[in-house]
C-alpha cells in the first residue's frame, strides 16, 4: 500500500508552487544554455562545454587544475572530464602536465592560444548574459538574484556526490 500524499489530486501536484518554481528554473537554464551556447558557438566556433573547460581551467591560475576537480566542476565523471580535456589539448587550448607536488596526478593549463581564446569567448558571452538575461531582471533586481542563484549554487555543491 503507498503512503499518502499532500495532493488531493494530479491536477493539485502539477500546481504546486514549488514544483511550477522548480520547473521553471530549470526551463529558464535549459533555455538559457541553448541560447548563449548557440549564441557563442556562432560568434567565435566555440562549444559550450570546451569554453566551460576552458573557464574552469582559467581559475586554476598557472598551476593548473586537476581532472579530478575539473570532473566535480562540470558534474561528470572522470572518463567524461578526460574526453573533455582532450578534446581541449587536440584544439591546442589546454595542455596536461605532472603535479610538481604528486607525479601521479595530472593538471590542466590553458597554453596561449587558450588564453587568448577564452577572453576572447568570454566578451562574446559576456554581452549575451547582459542582453539575455540581466537586461529581462526587473530593474533593481539583479543584486537579489544573484545572490539567490550563489546560494543555490552552494546548496547543490555541497549535496552532489563526489564524481566517480
Amino acid at each position: 500500500m503507498s503512503a499518502p500524499t499532500p495532493f488531493d489530486s494530479a491536477t493539485d501536484a502539477a500546481h504546486d508552487p514549488r514544483i511550477l518554481l522548480f520547473g521553471r528554473l530549470l526551463a529558464a537554464a535549459n533555455g538559457f544554455e541553448y541560447l548563449l551556447a548557440k549564441e557563442l558557438e556562432d560568434a567565435t566556433g566555440l562549444t559550450h562545454p570546451i569554453f566551460e573547460l576552458l573557464l574552469i581551467v582559467a581559475r586554476g591560475g598557472e598551476t593548473g587544475v586537476s581532472l579530478k576537480d575539473i570532473a566535480q566542476a562540470k558534474v561528470v565523471t572522470s572518463g567524461g572530464a578526460t574526453r573533455l580535456v582532450h578534446r581541449g589539448v587536440e584544439q591546442g587550448l589546454v595542455e596536461r602536465h605532472a603535479s610538481a607536488e604528486d607525479g601521479r596526478v595530472q593538471l590542466v593549463r590553458l597554453t596561449p592560444l587558450g588564453e587568448r581564446t577564452v577572453r576572447e569567448a568570454s566578451a562574446v558571452h559576456a554581452r549575451n548574459i547582459q542582453t539575455f538575461l540581466i537586461d529581462a531582471l526587473p530593474e533593481g533586481s539583479v543584486e537579489a538574484f544573484a545572490a539567490g542563484v550563489r546560494a543555490l549554487s552552494k546548496t547543490a555543491s555541497a549535496s552532489l556526490p563526489v564524481m566517480p
